[in-house]
């Protein structure tokens, strides 16, 4: 087994001592958090003109670091940083890291905020490209992600210089949605295939409506928005496609990302006069972006937006402020197993599998991502 350390950059100090909690109850790591759990091994140092400085605090040498990093919004924590100054942050740690000559360096960032900057359309910069370049050019040796925007965007980096992962984490909240409102197969079959509907966000959101869809038996719901191009944020109007009539029907809206939250209102507006029994959200990533908390808490206010379930790859604290009756799932034992295949050279193949809602039922303890002893509470974990 490599020896290794976890560390993390401001914004994510919380979620990596999390980690590294529920990584010291994997048998071959128990009792070791002290040995491993350093979120506090960098050291940001800022100077008067507001430029930073990195420093390491203890060695690193022939080490495997995993640096834990966000550069979304993190507005609720303790420490406070700004998106930019986060990514900057992430920098400099790396070059730091690199310095002290560990043996590999993972940045494992589970949202990775510039990802929708994925394609060159006009004389634009591509966000994501040079993210992902410059955390290479640094002396990362691997990049972890959970659900990219694109699945084209995994390629961008050449595997021969960084390997990258893109963790699928649409899986977390199946998995909810079958622990809290499904619970066994009589359920599935007679009242959520039935009564059920998942809704993508948009049409390039298909495929990941279509996973829950198929992975719930229920039917799938289309929206097609058009847009301004001119504008950012913005959507000018939205088409509903839908195989059979949706009144009556609990519908769940997926997304991968709910930024300023203007995509789904207008499509929440679109479906509420079909008359659906409830209408609800599921995305992985929540970055809240203004005025995004205000979006949906008028649609809560007017009776139109029911639940909202989202994980934790973005500041938890943040959400419960903005949205004090939100959902949240928990990617940390997702995460402290991800690092377990890592450390110990195990394969990743079963977190990449298709989930299937009536095998979880059957046996859920086979989906769950934490050990023997702690699955019992890792499962019904926030």
């Amino acid at each position: 087994m490599t020896d290794f350390v976890i560390c993390a950059t401001r914004s994510m100090k919380g979620y990596a001592e999390e980690v590294s909690q529920k990584l010291a109850k994997f048998p071959r790591f128990a009792g070791k958090i002290d040995q491993f759990g350093w979120a506090d091994l960098l050291k940001v140092k800022r100077f008067a003109d507001y430029e930073i400085e990195v420093e390491v605090k203890s060695s690193v040498r022939g080490k495997h670091v995993i640096l834990f990093a966000s550069c979304a919004q993190n507005d609720a924590r303790k420490a406070a940083v700004s998106s930019a100054e986060a990514k900057i942050e992430l920098y400099h740690s790396v070059d730091a890291l690199k310095r002290g000559q560990p043996e590999k360096i993972t940045v494992f960032e589970p949202f990775i905020s510039c990802s929708r900057s994925d394609r060159a359309t006009r004389r634009n910069s591509v966000g994501l490209w040079t993210h992902l370049k410059t955390l290479a050019g640094m002396g990362a040796n691997h990049v972890i992600t959970y659900q990219l925007h694109s699945d084209k965007s995994k390629f961008m980096l050449d595997p021969t210089i960084c390997a990258m992962d893109n963790i699928p984490a649409m899986t977390l909240l199946q998995q909810r949605l079958c622990d809290a409102y499904i619970q066994d197969l009589r359920k599935l079959e007679t009242e959520v295939r039935e009564n059920w509907a998942f809704c993508s966000v948009d049409a390039g959101g298909e495929k990941e409506a279509r996973l829950f869809a198929n992975s719930f038996g229920a039917p799938l719901v289309v929206a097609h928005k058009q847009r301004d191009l001119s504008k950012e944020n913005t959507v000018d109007s939205i088409y509903i496609l839908s195989a059979e009539p949706l009144e009556g029907k609990t519908l769940w809206i997926v997304d991968d990302i709910v930024d300023t939250a203007g995509s789904v209102e207008t499509l929440a507006r679109a479906l509420a006069p079909l008359r659906p029994k409830e209408i609800n959200i599921l995305a992985v990533h929540a970055p809240f972006s203004p005025p995004a908390a205000e979006r949906l808490a008028r649609l809560s206010r007017e009776g139109i937006l029911n639940r909202i379930m989202v994980t934790d790859t973005v500041c938890t604290d943040a959400l419960r402020e903005k949205m004090p009756g939100i959902e949240i799932a928990s990617s940390t034992w997702l995460s402290a197993r991800v690092i377990n295949s890592i450390i110990t050279h195990s394969p990743m193949g079963d977190l990449l599998l298709e989930f299937k809602a009536p095998a979880y039922l059957n046996s859920p303890a086979l989906w769950h991502y934490a050990p023997d002893e702690a699955r019992q509470a890792g499962s019904r974990e926030d």
